[in-house]
């Protein structure tokens, strides 16, 4: 007697999956780089109130407006490692993945939904059940201050991020001063900014900007020893597993978002781009605002 075949998650909206199978990531390979400064054709809200995290892309079993909000984000989610690490350690967690590339997205949501419907006898906030995760296709270098309201965030990775080599890219990298003044504004104080990255001049470049902000401060050893979420960050995306595989050195700093400013009397932003230097076309072929994981 025949069987009838498999459904994949996205197959047929509204169809309960029979044997969720997760999806095959050959299916889905996009380069590594996206130019976050031309129109990608995101839909994105006016305000944070306006976005309804309640809808089948989000967290249709756990979200209820005015009871919870997401507050762990992982920029440039890549294939959705760091994710799936935290799912289980936060059940109770909203985790969002942002990331730019289409094809990488719709992976990240299969995945999710195979899950889902993997552990569906669980309970929802139970561990394990990865009704908390959730990811969106998104430019975080545009519309962060969208969805996200003042000092709602308790956490954000920054992983395996697109090092952006020349110096006349450096402006498309995701951790520039003004971008830092934005995740201080949607970060909680006593928030953390996780950074993560087997190349050393942008760890340098992240941590320098990071420092020179009067609302971060860096996490001491014993702090980061101590986080879980540490161990995730490092050890649990497919880039840092590449990494590992490659004989690379992970190169690690976190930063907490400080109630007061450490200084009384600020600057402002050091400039992006020495003096004179050229500027290339915007329009032209740029990384990514993250690698994330491959």
């Amino acid at each position: 007697m025949p069987t009838s075949p498999t459904k994949r998650p996205l197959e047929e909206e509204g169809v309960e999956v029979e044997d969720p199978q997760l999806p095959k990531k050959r299916l889905f390979r996009q380069r590594a780089h996206a130019n976050p400064f031309v129109d990608h054709q995101l839909t994105y809200p006016v305000r944070p109130e306006h976005k309804d995290w309640g809808d089948k892309e989000g967290y249709p079993e756990l979200y209820k407006a005015g009871e919870r909000v997401v507050e762990f984000v992982d920029i440039g989610c890549g294939y959705g490692g760091l994710l799936t690490s935290l799912s289980p350690l936060f059940p109770s967690k909203l985790i969002l993945g942002m990331e730019i590339r289409p094809l990488v997205q719709q992976y990240v949501t299969q995945r999710i939904l195979a899950l889902r419907a993997q552990n569906k006898d669980k309970k929802p906030d139970e561990e394990g059940s990865y009704q908390n995760i959730s990811v969106m296709k998104m430019n975080a270098m545009k519309f962060v201050p969208n969805f996200f309201a003042k000092a709602q965030l308790e956490k954000m990775f920054f992983l395996f991020p697109d090092p952006h080599f020349k110096k006349k890219k450096h402006k498309a990298r995701i951790i520039t001063p003004q971008l830092v003044a934005e995740y201080a504004y949607v970060l909680k104080p006593g928030g953390i900014i996780y950074t993560v990255t087997d190349v050393r001049d942008l760890h340098e470049w992240m941590v320098k900007h990071l420092d020179a902000h009067p609302l971060f401060e860096r996490l001491t050893k014993e702090e980061m020893d101590a986080d879980p979420c540490v161990d995730a960050a490092c050890n649990g995306t497919e880039e840092s597993k590449k990494v590992e595989r490659n004989g690379g050195t992970k190169f690690l700093m976190c930063f907490r978002r400080l109630e007061k400013s450490r200084v009384s009397l600020w600057n402002g932003f050091p400039p992006l781009m020495a003096e004179g230097e050229d500027e290339e076309d915007e329009g032209g072929a740029a990384g990514g605002e993250a690698g994330g994981d491959e």
